[in-house]
């Protein structure tokens, strides 16, 4: 099993910026990818961004040249710095971690960007 402790989510004002981290226990070895999607009230989740255990970034458009993912795989955790907030960004971010077979969700952080 696959284990997510999230943390970093809080109250910022637009155009302030906010560290996520996600630290990963368990089974984790192996190719994988960690990341992080969000959900807003009333919408679907969605993809924010993602890092694969090579270091292969794929990040959405909507956040694209304002939020950054990296890893840190001594300490088995992943890191999303958010600068330049939205109000549109207000979520529920939840950390990722898949390889094969395996699909772990984290339990979400609230990320309020008031105006």
């Amino acid at each position: 099993q696959v284990q997510l402790v999230e943390s970093g989510g809080g109250l910022v004002q637009a155009g302030g910026s906010l560290r996520l981290s996600c630290a990963a226990s368990g089974f984790i070895d192996g190719i994988n990818t960690m990341g992080w999607y969000r959900q807003a009230p009333g919408k679907q989740r969605e993809l924010v961004a993602t890092i694969t255990s090579a270091g292969v970034t794929n990040d959405a458009d909507s956040v694209k040249g304002r939020f950054t993912i990296s890893r840190d795989s001594a300490k088995k955790t992943v890191y999303l710095q958010m600068n330049s907030l939205k109000p549109a960004d207000t979520a529920v971010y939840y950390c990722l971690f898949a390889r094969a077979g395996v699909i772990a969700w984290g339990e979400g952080l609230l990320v309020t960007v008031s105006t």
